[in-house]
């Protein structure tokens, strides 16, 4: 794994080998970076900075070397910041020496990148500063950017989030429409048991005190999703579950709510923001003459 990686969260090598493949793949075409090849004479040098250019919360600067690396093996990359890293306005994250023509050609893939990642990291790492004085973590959803999923959520795990699942095949959630679909409560839990294997964990969402009164007396479940409920309804079913079972809260959970939920006693607030809404963090390339 790459040393610019958060050292507390993985990124396989395999997610970046892929993802920068495809990107370079799309932007390259068929004939390559036609302004640079037009322009700039072959076997040129040139050395540039990646500066953050807003305070922020960074994730992604292994996709830049890759990204670099792929276009220019021998690029030299003295690397000043890691994954996971808070950082200030006008921060350089790193220096690199390469190929003029593979520098430019690979500009714009690993700023998308590292800005989307950054920005990612950068939401989670504000949603976990206004709920440190609480037990409660922010964790992410499944409303992910297609095909960049294990990215992003490596990004929710650099700025100090926890990951929900990664897809449908590695927990069981049971919501709403499951439940109507089975024909209630009490049958969806005992066919979810019945089939779990395990290691394979088992939440149920629940929108109102008398649904979380049924799952707690039916029991099989391990969590559960306490879904668009206000704080005093959530203390009220913090106080019923009692420990039995791990509590989140979801539902147009924003920063300015994020607080008071999680004073609550709960144990996760879930918010699909923090992948799908943060803004990207503005970072660039900056040649020097």
């Amino acid at each position: 794994m790459s040393p610019l990686t958060c050292p507390d969260a993985f990124l396989s090598p395999l997610e970046i080998e892929d993802a920068v493949t495809r990107a370079l793949a799309e932007d390259l075409g068929r004939a390559g970076d036609l302004t640079s090849v037009a322009t700039i004479p072959e076997g040129r040098r040139g050395r540039a900075a990646v500066v953050a250019r807003a305070a922020g919360t960074i994730a992604g600067l292994p996709l830049v070397v890759a990204a670099l690396r792929k276009l220019d093996p021998d690029a030299e990359i003295a690397a000043h910041a890691r994954d996971g890293t808070a950082v200030g306005a006008a921060t350089a994250l790193m220096t690199i020496a390469a190929d003029a023509r593979a520098l430019l050609a690979a500009e714009r893939v690993s700023l998308n990148f590292l800005g989307h990642l950054s920005g990612i990291a950068s939401a989670t790492a504000e949603f976990a500063k206004r709920m440190a004085h609480t037990r409660a973590r922010v964790t992410c959803t499944r409303k992910t950017t297609p095909g960049l999923r294990a990215l992003e959520k490596y990004a929710v795990r650099c700025g100090g989030g926890s990951n929900h699942r990664f897809g449908l095949d590695d927990a069981i959630l049971i919501k709403d429409n499951h439940i109507a679909v089975a024909g209630g409560i009490r049958t969806v839990l005992a066919r979810a048991k019945a089939m779990a294997g395990h290691l394979v964990k088992i939440e149920i969402e629940v929108d109102s005190l008398d649904q979380l009164a049924e799952v707690l007396d039916a029991g099989g479940a391990d969590v559960v999703l306490l879904d668009n409920m206000d704080p005093p309804t959530l203390r009220r079913a913090v106080a019923m579950v009692d420990g039995r079972l791990v509590t989140e809260a979801s539902g147009g959970i924003t920063l300015a709510t994020a607080a008071a939920i999680a004073e609550t006693g709960v144990d996760y607030l879930s918010t699909g923001a923090i992948t799908h809404s943060a803004p990207s963090l503005d970072v660039a390339l900056d040649i020097e003459a």
